[in-house]
């Protein structure tokens, strides 16, 4: 398994300054990245989640690591307010979310993320109602070239669906959907073909608009005064989110003031190092 590279990592820590005494949440946890430099740069604590049940042996190293400033739950970020009860902590001082796949999800043919994958049309984050492959077995064709098209904005989204209808039986795996996907799309490019299929379908399964818009709807009573949240997004679907919730927020003089009048990109060097923070935009908002 490698190694989980934290996008933006600098542009994070610059816009959050975590400081002595203060509380952050992390609510994509991963592989860590963002909860440990955050711990290393300031004597602050740091309470993490994430709804992927592989990356709670890292959470413990982590928790062995920093015993009394550091605290792991098992769930999605959307229940922000009850993990922050769990921890006895009303509000926070910094809040990170990192809305992009991890490189352990990627490599688990389980999950069935990657177009190479073996394994099951799975998709599934963690704490899911269904798999993908559920979504594709019970949906119309008319259904899911519309969840294609709503979460990806795949032009070519009815004849996906109609293909990939067509051809179910012989869907058994992730690489399976990659190739029915191609077999009916002529796409030039460095992008291949199965990408909006696959960046929707693992949206629409693991909800993950409407885990976005939860807990943004959730900051203003979870920040203390000076607080930061910072969010990554990695496509225009989460973006637009973000952006338009934070402009809404910004509206309310004296209250909130938007850091990031453009979103930050990552620098030529970051996507030479690690390519999937190609598409990464970070923007950040302050409690005022």
């Amino acid at each position: 398994m490698s190694e989980h590279i934290p996008v933006l990592l600098n542009g994070v820590l610059d816009f959050l300054s975590p400081a002595d005494g203060k509380v952050y949440f992390d609510g994509t946890f991963g592989g860590g990245g963002y909860s440990e430099a955050i711990l290393k740069q300031a004597d602050c604590s740091v309470i993490a989640c994430d709804r992927d049940d592989l990356v709670i042996p890292i959470a413990e190293k982590l928790q062995a690591k920093f015993p009394s400033r550091f605290s792991f739950v098992h769930s999605k970020f959307s229940d922000i307010k009850q993990i922050l009860a769990r921890q006895n902590v009303q509000k926070v001082d910094g809040i990170v979310l990192d809305l992009g796949l991890s490189n352990f999800q990627l490599e688990d043919e389980s999950r069935g993320f990657s177009f190479k994958s073996k394994g099951d049309v799975d998709m599934t984050m963690g704490l899911c109602d269904e798999t993908a492959m559920d979504v594709i077995r019970r949906c119309s064709e008319e259904q899911l070239a519309n969840i294609i098209y709503s979460f990806s904005e795949e032009r070519f989204s009815r004849r996906i669906a109609k293909t990939i209808k067509k051809n179910l039986r012989y869907i058994k795996t992730a690489e399976d959907l990659a190739n029915a996907v191609r077999s009916c799309v002529r796409r030039t490019g460095k992008i291949d073909q199965a990408t909006k299929t696959f960046q929707a379908l693992r949206i629409f399964v693991n909800k993950e608009l409407e885990e976005l818009k939860l807990v943004l709807s959730e900051i203003p009573e979870l920040l203390n005064s000076g607080g930061k949240i910072v969010v990554v997004s990695f496509h225009s679907l989460e973006d637009r989110i973000v952006k338009s919730v934070f402009r809404e927020y910004g509206q309310e003089k004296g209250v909130f003031e938007i850091l990031t009048k453009k979103p930050v990109a990552p620098s030529e060097r970051e996507v030479a190092n690690n390519p999937k923070s190609r598409s990464a935009k970070l923007r950040a908002l302050l409690r005022l």
